[in-house]
């Protein structure tokens, strides 16, 4: 299947996850959220946000990426989502679906030109509702605000959310007709570098990207993680943990946090176990709590690659509604198509 897929995945997996991102007290997430079977809308109190410790204080307008989300930093059991409604992406994907226009729109991925629209949507009052920034966007725009050039914000990070937007910008290379594999590796690279330029984020995208161009070319999920020897990844250990009960695996055998290299594992650990069942993929990674979301981007775009997505999902997916306009604006619509 094609990268298109890939993308839609990671935006359905992003979504389901939202109510219960970053809940690590996983008995406060079933009390909270009960059997989760889709899209559901956050709520407040949220027991384990540390919302109440973070901070942001921009210096200047090119520095305000919080608008009027500010006043709810320092107060202690807010929703880092608490605005956004059921079936809606978090600011990390919403950027992912930003970035896909603004390839389509102009024909290739320039990451300066890419850069300046990042720029242009966060410093823009109203364009997202999302409470929270990862603090790589705030050292991004602690240093744009300082007067360094925009290749040059970026920061030193190893968090999984570096991934969240490479399906992205591999469905947006595809649509316009950049289906060289060597090129895409190149734009994901220096995708990435922009604002997590650390080993373990290049290693983990480089990874996730070489699993997707496999998959497109026709292999499925099992055959590609064999075929590839990824580095870190044992299959002997993926054999052996899809024995054990999810929570008994992410949380436990493997930390359900945001660090890269094992945030990266614990999504191949669900990609492996339910390989050919998207929906269940992507709700057992959502029940485990933890950085679920960016999880979810590597879980839901490699699943989706060979299963495809309910079109139930797709139904529910806010972010649908702002991506088929992005048909009209091609000569070749065809290459949009997407499988339910």
């Amino acid at each position: 299947m094609s990268f298109q897929n890939a993308f839609l995945g990671s935006l359905v997996a992003d979504a389901v996850s939202m109510p219960v991102h970053w809940y690590y007290n996983v008995r406060a997430l079933d009390h909270d959220y009960g059997e989760i079977s889709g899209y559901q809308a956050p709520k407040n109190p949220h027991p384990d946000s540390i919302l109440w410790r973070s901070e942001y204080k921009p210096v200047g307008s090119n520095a305000d990426i919080l608008h009027g989300q500010k006043k709810f930093w320092g107060r202690r059991n807010i929703h880092y989502h608490q605005h956004l409604q059921a079936g809606e992406n978090t600011l990390n994907l919403q950027l992912a679906a930003e970035l896909y226009r603004h390839i389509i729109l102009a024909g290739d991925f320039k990451v300066e030109d890419w850069l300046q629209r990042y720029v242009q949507v966060m410093l823009t009052p109203g364009w997202h509702n999302d409470t929270y920034a990862e603090e790589y966007h705030r050292s991004f725009f602690s240093h744009y605000s300082a007067g360094k050039s925009l290749l040059s914000c970026g920061t030193s990070d190893h968090h999984i959310g570096a991934l969240s937007m490479i399906p992205a910008l591999l469905a947006g290379l595809e649509a316009v007709g950049q289906t060289e594999n060597a090129y895409q590796m190149e734009c994901v690279l220096s995708l990435v570098r922009t604002t997590h330029d650390h080993p373990a984020s290049l290693r983990a995208a480089t990874d996730l990207t070489r699993i997707l161009i496999h998959l497109s070319n026709g292999s499925e999920i099992r055959e590609s993680l064999s075929d590839l020897s990824l580095p870190g990844v044992s299959l002997k250990k993926l054999r052996k943990w899809e024995q054990l009960e999810d929570r008994t695996v992410v949380g436990d055998k493997i930390s359900s946090a945001c660090y890269l290299p094992d945030s990266f594992l614990a999504s191949l650990y669900f990609v492996w176990k339910y390989h050919d069942d998207f929906s269940q993929a992507v709700i057992s990674n959502a029940k485990v709590g933890g950085d679920n979301c960016h999880r979810g981007v590597v879980i839901g775009s490699i699943v989706a690659s060979q299963t495809g997505i309910p079109s139930s999902l797709l139904r529910g997916l806010k972010t649908m509604e702002k991506l088929r306009c992005d048909v009209q604006l091609l000569s070749k619509p065809q290459l949009l198509k997407r499988s339910n």
